[in-house]
């Protein structure tokens, strides 16, 4: 007999949003649970998703034992690993929004405590729920691109949302935008692992607001010797809000993958913005009665893995791999030269 599971979310903001909508959708939730700080938006979500509960201090959720898993996502990302670290303490199971922590020996805490727990725990990762992406996976799986020789991944974000990301942290975008590509990148390697970390960062128009790169490149070296860039920049002229535009290339040595996620597929017109490419975010957007993205299918992923025992795709492991190669990336573009793995536990200078 299946038995549904009841949900604590974490912060209501776009992707909490996102999560506590999906999981409200779900027929293998019982009960919702919010937290959310801003008092207006708790009340908005509280009354959408019909919460059991709603509150402005998270901890209030640790005491409601009918919670099964909490799906965390507050900002800012200093946040992560506190929260984490209480949630999987309680014997809950946590979905955590990238990134996993701030430190590797954070990460590591994380992982150690949720397998003493034998709980779930899983990293925000959905890209990895793209159906074009997993399309990739998909070739390499049944052999007809033979085997990876090198892939390329360019990504670019909208000047506002690219503020709103840097303003209320200073990690790079090797950290915060990148990071999606890395894991997905890695993900379809496996179980090759990350040895040389080469980047370089440019600044220019957020130097001065944000103290941060306008773009970075970052280059990954496999055990096997396969290689695979990453670009990210956030300061694209305005568009559509939240706007993410993203190319694809994977090479193996019998054939290749090109995949178009710009979202030039759908055009909105109209006279007082001119034209728009909705349903163009990252996560993706509810549309009416559906849902155009990856985040409302990655919620339903890990809702479904506690309710009904199942593996997680994204594992804590994993995230703490990408996390690494993104310090290292950082490192790189500071020192001016590769970085090697594995990186000791806490980030040097």
């Amino acid at each position: 007999m299946i038995e549904p599971i009841n949900v604590g979310i974490i912060g209501t903001g776009w992707c909490g949003g996102i999560r506590a909508t999906a999981c409200a959708a779900n027929p293998l939730v019982e009960g919702i649970y919010v937290a959310e700080v801003r008092p207006e938006r708790l009340a908005e979500v509280a009354a959408e998703v019909k919460a059991r509960k709603a509150t402005a201090e998270w901890r209030e959720l640790l005491d409601v034992k009918e919670i099964d898993a909490f799906f965390i996502s507050a900002t800012p990302e200093t946040t992560h690993f506190p929260m984490a670290r209480d949630c999987l303490s309680a014997g809950k199971h946590v979905f955590l929004e990238k990134p996993i922590a701030l430190e590797l020996h954070e990460a590591d805490e994380l992982i150690q405590l949720a397998r003493a727990k034998g709980v779930k725990f899983t990293i925000g990762y959905s890209q990895r729920f793209n159906h074009k992406f997993a399309y990739v996976k998909k070739c390499l799986d049944d052999g007809s691109l033979g085997k990876p020789i090198s892939a390329l991944v360019s990504r670019h974000i909208a000047r506002s949302l690219g503020n709103k990301i840097s303003g209320r942290t200073k990690l790079s975008p090797a950290a915060m935008e990148a990071t999606h590509d890395i894991d997905y990148i890695l993900w379809l390697l496996a179980p090759r692992k990350p040895v040389k970390v080469y980047s370089q960062s440019v600044y220019g128009v957020k130097k001065d607001s944000h103290g941060v790169p306008d773009c970075q490149w970052i280059t990954i070296t496999m055990d096997d010797g396969v290689a695979f860039v990453v670009g990210a920049g956030w300061i694209l002229p305005p568009g559509y809000p939240n706007f993410s535009w993203c190319w694809i290339e994977f090479i193996g040595s019998e054939g290749a993958v090109f995949v178009d996620n710009t979202h030039r597929d759908v055009v909105h017109m109209s006279m007082n913005n001119g034209a728009q490419f909705p349903m163009s975010s990252m996560p993706g957007e509810f549309v009416g009665h559906t849902y155009a993205g990856p985040m409302a299918p990655e919620t339903d992923h890990f809702v479904a893995a506690c309710a009904l025992d199942r593996a997680v795709l994204v594992t804590p492991e994993q995230a703490r791999t990408v996390m690494e190669c993104y310090i290292a990336a950082d490192l790189s573009a500071e020192r001016g030269e590769a970085v090697s793995l594995p990186l000791p536990e806490g980030r040097v200078a």
